[in-house]
């Protein structure tokens, strides 16, 4: 009996071995996964063309030789359930709001590595519609890439196209280069790392505006850091004056180094993100210091505009990416995110001011509060400076040469015109400021306890 099953094994495994189909094991998903797409609408269809690393497709069943290689003379319905369940079924694709239907895959196709045929459009077209590799290739599901072609039904090749590219599963990173080519006007490039949701592929002006208010908007409701330096900003404050010449130099200072930043008018050597970072948290500190030692109101608006150019920096390093999905409108797009940085500070100052104002009422003498919610502040952001000193240090000290002072003339030349601008903003800062109607223009005083 014993050598009749040993031989009824050997039977199965050749069998196997021989002529079925091997399923590829399930593997760990990648680090990092590439994906290389084009978008291009030409009269009634959308074509779209996709290249990414077959070792990002798991739990495919795959035909393998004996030797483990792919078997290219069975592989096309296994490419077309892969096409399916990893790329097709997790894109959306949007005329004029509307989602289209699935696409028709209209090729699909392994290539080796080394090729280079998405560097072009019709490159890519014309390979991925062309003919499989010889079967003799000896390649490996994990070096080889997956190329497919699909074809959308639309209404106009004039009509608004956004996409949800939907990739971010095929590994812990997705790198998503798209490129999109318009009927008329020139190729824009978009490079998505994260699920960015709906991507409008030639915005409008108004669907510019909406996205980027909304990031300023959760960018200061999120930003720990900036949310802190607010906190330190205004806990002296109990009237809307004083209160308002503060937030309005804060958001002339961060406005003019945003734009500045991207129109690429500030340095962009590696040590300059965790310069700014750094100085961001020593902006926290030195708040609340000033207000464990004895504020001065009169001027602080001033060291508003100072720290508020610091911040500006700090808020350019979110558009840095995002800018890709402002079309042609850059300006709208930067107005539109300092809408909605100056909407999320006005609520928190709406909560925030009538908070302090009970807190110091009912619960604990103001100056004594005053006192202690600026240390926990100065406490959290001298972790942070000293944290991202220590990271600032890593990095070289920049090199002086012909490009940098070029660049420090520029900003030695805006500082001067800011200086100026101040000096005439001084002026108006103590009208508005003077007491009218008996009404003082200075933080509250202290109340007894």
């Amino acid at each position: 009996m014993a050598p009749f099953r040993i031989v009824f094994a050997f039977i199965i495994a050749a069998a196997v071995l021989i002529g079925g189909p091997v399923r590829t094991a399930a593997h760990e998903v990648p680090n990092e996964v590439t994906v290389l797409a084009f978008l291009k609408p030409e009269g009634k269809t959308l074509t779209f063309l996709v290249r990414v690393p077959m070792d990002s497709l798991r739990d495919v069943d795959v035909p393998l030789k004996p030797n483990g290689f792919l078997d290219l003379s069975r592989i096309n319905a296994p490419l077309q359930h892969a096409a399916q369940i990893w790329i097709r079924d997790f894109v959306e694709i949007y005329e004029n709001g509307t989602l289209l239907a699935k696409p028709q895959l209209v090729g699909a196709r392994v290539s080796l590595a080394s090729d280079r045929s998405f560097a072009s459009y019709d490159q890519a077209l014309a390979h991925t519609r062309s003919g499989p590799l010889p079967t003799d290739t000896e390649i490996y599901w994990k070096q080889g890439l997956l190329d497919v072609a699909y074809e959308y039904a639309i209404e106009s090749d004039r009509s608004d196209f956004a996409i949800r590219p939907g990739l971010t599963r095929l590994g812990l990173q997705v790198n998503v280069m798209m490129r999109f080519l318009p009927p008329s006007n020139p190729e824009r490039v978009f490079d998505v790392h994260a699920d960015v949701g709906i991507v409008h592929l030639d915005p409008s002006w108004l669907q510019a505006f909406l996205l980027f208010a909304e990031d300023g908007f959760r960018h200061i409701l999120e930003g720990i850091d900036h949310l802190l330096f607010l906190l330190a900003l205004v806990i002296p404050f109990r009237r809307f004056r004083p209160l308002a010449v503060v937030v309005t130099a804060f958001t002339i200072a961060h406005s003019i180094t945003l734009i500045a930043s991207a129109y690429g008018l500030a340095p962009s050597a590696l040590w300059f993100t965790p310069l700014i970072e750094t100085l961001v948290a020593v902006s926290i500190l030195y708040m609340a210091l000033e207000n464990i030692v004895g504020p001065s109101t009169e001027r602080r608006w001033f060291v508003a505009f100072a720290f508020g150019l610091v911040h500006g920096f700090a808020f350019s390093f979110l558009l840095s990416e995002r800018l890709q999905f402002a079309g042609s409108h850059l300006i709208t797009s930067l107005l539109a995110f300092n809408v909605g940085v100056e909407v999320g500070q006005l609520i928190v100052l709406a909560v925030a001011v009538p908070a302090l104002d009970l807190l110091f009422r009912y619960v604990v003498p103001e100056r004594i509060g005053m006192i202690l919610l600026s240390a926990l502040v100065a406490h959290t952001a001298w972790h942070w400076m000293t944290e991202r000193g220590a990271e600032l240090t890593q990095h070289p000290w920049p090199v002086i040469d012909a490009a940098a002072l070029s660049t420090a003339l520029w900003w030695a030349m805006a500082a001067v015109a800011a200086g100026a601008t101040l000096w005439l903003f001084s002026g108006l800062v103590r009208g508005w400021q003077s007491p009218r109607d008996g009404e003082g223009d200075q933080a509250a005083p202290p109340r007894a306890s």
